[in-house]
C-alpha cells in the first residue's frame, strides 16, 4: 500500500514481511523508549520546523515508495543546508534490515515503514516522541489522521505521513456506455456495484463485470474492509486483538463476492490470483468495474476512459483503507532537530503540492486535497478527498493474521467467497486467536 513503479508493486507489498517484522520486534527493545529531550526527538528547544544548520542525515525507505521518497528528498536537497542521504532497501528485505539495524543500535536518523507495521515499530521503541513537534504544526489536525493514529502509542505521537496510497473503485466508462449504464454515476452502493457488474459481463466477447485478488490476503484488507467501514461497522476492536469479520455487514460483503464467482461474473484467474498481476486486469480494458490502489491511476493506459469512486457499503456511505508509508525519526538519532526540519518541511504546503501533487500522488493533508494539480483531473480530488473518510487498521499482529499467506484471514476469504458461507464465524474465531496470539 503505497505507490510504486510497477502494477503488481501494491499487491507484492501487503502480502510479504510478516516474519521478518516479528524478528524485528524482538531485538528493537534494546532502542530504549524515544521519550527523552530535543535531543532524541522530544518537544524541547527547537522552533516549529526545526534547525537547518547544515547536518548530513540518513534516512532509509523500502523499494516500493522510490519515487516519491527520492522526489521529496530531491526537493528537500535542493533548497536547505541540510543534507538527506537516501537509502532505498528492496522491499521484501526492509523489515529484517530495521530490525538488525534496531538491534545493534545503528538505525539512520529517518526511517518510514509500511503504515500497518508502525505499531510494532511504536510499541518497541524505535521511533522518538514527536508528540510535541507534531500538535504545533499549524496544520496538524489536517494531517492523515489514520496514518497519525497507527504512529501514536500510549498516547505518544511517533510518525507522520510520507506516502498514501488509498483504496478506490475504477469502472470503465466505455464499457458502462456499452452497458446502458451512465458512466457519470458510478456505484453508490454494493447493491449498485453488483448490478453494474452484471450489467457489463452481460455484454460478452471477453468482457467481465468484476476481478479480485482471491488468493491474496493483503488484497482483501485493502478492497473489502472499505465495504464494512462504510456501513460504520469495524473490523476489529481498538486494540486490534479481537476480529469482528463475521457481522451481518461483513457476511453481506463475502455474500455479493461469492455470488460474482458463482454467476462467473469475475474474470478468469480470481480463484488464483495472489496479488503479482492483480491490477494488472483492469488496465487491458474487459473489466467493468473493481477495486484498486489510487496509485494505478497515473499507470492506466492514455486511451482507457475510466472513472474513480468512492468504495461503498452495502446500503451507501463511502471509505477507504488508507495505506502507505509513515516516517518519523529514530530513537538513537543524534540530529532530531534537523531530522524534524526535513519531516515538517515534507508535509508542508509546497512540498505537498509542488512535490507530492504535481507527481499525481496523494496528498498527505486534507485541506490540501484540492490543489493547482489535481484540480486538472476530478478523479485526484476525489481520491484526496477520501483520505479523510478512510481508515488504518492497528494489530500488532497484523502480518501473521492478514498478510500470512497460511493465515486466518485468507481462510476465511477463501471459505466465505469461494465455499459456502458456512463457516465465517468459527474463521473469524481464528483470527481472533492469531491478533491475540
Amino acid at each position: 500500500m503505497g505507490s510504486t513503479a510497477g502494477p503488481a508493486g501494491p499487491a507484492r507489498r501487503l502480502v510479504t514481511g510478516a516474519v521478518a517484522l516479528l524478528a524485528a520486534a524482538s531485538l528493537v527493545t534494546a532502542c530504549g523508549s524515544g521519550d527523552g529531550d530535543s535531543g532524541n526527538g522530544g518537544g524541547g528547544g527547537a522552533s516549529v520546523g526545526g534547525v537547518d544548520d547544515g547536518a548530513t542525515l540518513t534516512m532509509w525507505t523500502r523499494a516500493a515508495t522510490r519515487p516519491q521518497s527520492e522526489a521529496l528528498v530531491k526537493a528537500y536537497n535542493a533548497a536547505h543546508k541540510n543534507k538527506i542521504e537516501l537509502t532505498v532497501i528492496p522491499t521484501d528485505d526492509y523489515q529484517a534490515k530495521v530490525g538488525a539495524a534496531a538491534g545493534s543500535k545503528d538505525l539512520p536518523d529517518l526511517f518510514a515503514s509500511d503504515v500497518v507495521f508502525v505499531p510494532n515499530y511504536t510499541s518497541s521503541g524505535l521511533f522518538a516522541d514527536l508528540t510535541e513537534r507534531v500538535d504545533a504544526l499549524p496544520f496538524a489536525d489536517k494531517l492523515a489522521q489514520s496514518h497519525i493514529k497507527a504512529g501514536t502509542y500510549e498516547d505518544k505521537k511517533y510518525v507522520v505521513p510520507h506516502t498514501l496510497d488509498l483504496s478506490v473503485l475504477f469502472y470503465n466508462k466505455d464499457l458502462y456506455r456499452k452497458a446502458k449504464l451512465d458512466p457519470e454515476k458510478p456505484p453508490a452502493t454494493l447493491a449498485d456495484w453488483d448490478r453494474h457488474a452484471r450489467a457489463v459481463d452481460a455484454l460478452g466477447g471477453g468482457v467481465n463485470g468484476t476481478f479480485f485478488g482471491g488468493n491474496c490476503g493483503g488484497c482483501g484488507v485493502f478492497t473489502w474492509w472499505p465495504s464494512i467501514w462504510a456501513a460504520g461497522d469495524d473490523v476489529m476492536n481498538e486494540d486490534g486483538t479481537e476480529a469482528q469479520l463475521a457481522s451481518p455487514t461483513a457476511k453481506k460483503v463475502y455474500d455479493t463476492y461469492r455470488g460474482w464467482v458463482q454467476d462467473d461474473i469475475v474474470a478468469p484467474g480470481a480463484r488464483d490470483e495472489t496479488g503479482v498481476t492483480w491490477t494488472g486486469v483492469f488496465p487491458k480494458g474487459k473489466i467493468g468495474v473493481m477495486p484498486m490502489p489510487s496509485t494505478t491511476l497515473g499507470l492506466m493506459p492514455k486511451g482507457l476512459d475510466l472513472g474513480v469512486a468512492p468504495i461503498p457499503g452495502p446500503d451507501g456511505g463511502r471509505s477507504t483503507f488508507v495505506g502507505g508509508d509513515a516516517i518519523g525519526i529514530s530513537a538513537t538519532s543524534d540530529k532530531a532537530d534537523q531530522a524534524w526540519n526535513f519531516l515538517a518541511w515534507s508535509v508542508g504546503d509546497k512540498a505537498q503540492v509542488d512535490v507530492v501533487a504535481a507527481h499525481k500522488d496523494v496528498v498527505a493533508r486534507t485541506d490540501l486535497a484540492s490543489n493547482k494539480h489535481s484540480e486538472a483531473d476530478p478523479r485526484l480530488v476525489t481520491i484526496n478527498e477520501l483520505v479523510a473518510d478512510g481508515r488504518t487498521p492497528y494489530a500488532m499482529k497484523f502480518g501473521q493474521t492478514f498478510n500470512d499467506p497460511n493465515g486466518p484471514w485468507l481462510t476465511l476469504m477463501r471459505d466465505a467467497v469461494f465455499g459456502d458461507g458456512a463457516s465465517v464465524d468459527k474463521n473469524n474465531d481464528a483470527v481472533t486467536a492469531s491478533l491475540a496470539d
